[in-house]
């Protein structure tokens, strides 16, 4: 079994239930390690994450914990660099034994082609997003981030984590077919190469449509309303929630 999930968004809204969120997640990945063969998640596994040359953020030992428990124990995990926790530069790789994608990542099993991405940044519009994602990846404003004292950075990114959509709202995200930026994003790359399973995050709305043109999109929503995953049996891909029904997830045929 192939298990795909993101945007865990840990460290909002606040400690107390970041914390309850994080103890549901690894009770996910027990659940999970009894059959899976590989594990990927897609980005945003934290709100914010930066690493200095010799100090990382504090927290989430349990999931890293466990994290580096299944890998010990040979299940394969792979994460993605997303929007919120883009600045990882080594530390998974070292501790946990988990590769860090930077952008997609293509692969086949069982006959079927995959095609992942976090998802932020493709498609047409949000031309002022792309330009600040540019910026932040920059070598230029990770070294200059890296100068603020450690108390400094994690206080002012856990300042904007605290303002932002996902943290303080209630779930509104809308399906609108005709301006969905991955989706036009996905009819575009399939016409340079077929894929069977074109699997996002950063949507935060879990969507399973199976285009007019043969592929299955799927966006894993989020962890913070959700829980939703995908997983991919060697036959046929699904989208579940995980402890109770999920009433966010559209699912469209021949769209």
């Amino acid at each position: 079994m192939i298990y795909f999930a993101s945007d865990f968004h840990l460290g909002i809204p606040d400690h107390a239930k970041s914390l309850e969120r994080e103890k549901k997640i690894v009770r996910w990945l027990d659940f999970v390690s009894r059959d899976a063969t590989h594990i990927y998640l897609l980005g945003d596994i934290f709100d914010f994450w930066f690493e200095y040359k010799y100090v990382v953020p504090k927290g989430y030992v349990r999931l890293l914990g466990k994290l580096a428990e299944l890998t010990d124990k040979g299940i394969k995990i792979t994460a993605f660099k997303g929007n919120h926790d883009m600045w990882m530069f080594g530390y998974f790789e070292k501790e946990l034994n988990i590769p860090v994608i930077e952008n997609e990542l293509v692969f086949e099993s069982h006959g079927r082609t995959f095609y992942l991405h976090h998802g932020d940044g493709l498609g047409p519009g949000d031309k002022g997003y792309k330009f600040l994602k540019k910026v932040f990846r920059s070598p230029l404003c990770i070294w200059l981030f890296s100068k603020l004292p450690p108390a400094i950075g994690m206080r002012l990114a856990g300042y904007f984590s605290s303002k932002s959509r996902l943290a303080n709202v209630a779930k509104d995200e809308k399906f609108y077919e005709d301006n969905e930026w991955l989706l036009i994003y996905c009819r575009e790359i399939i016409k340079t190469r077929p894929y069977d399973y074109l699997i996002f995050g950063h949507r935060h709305l879990p969507l399973y449509l199976e285009l007019k043109e043969g592929p299955l999109y799927v966006n894993l929503g989020e962890w913070v309303h959700q829980f939703t995953y995908a997983v991919f049996d060697g036959i046929t891909l699904e989208l579940k929630s995980f402890e109770g029904e999920c009433p966010y997830i559209i699912r469209k045929k021949g769209i």
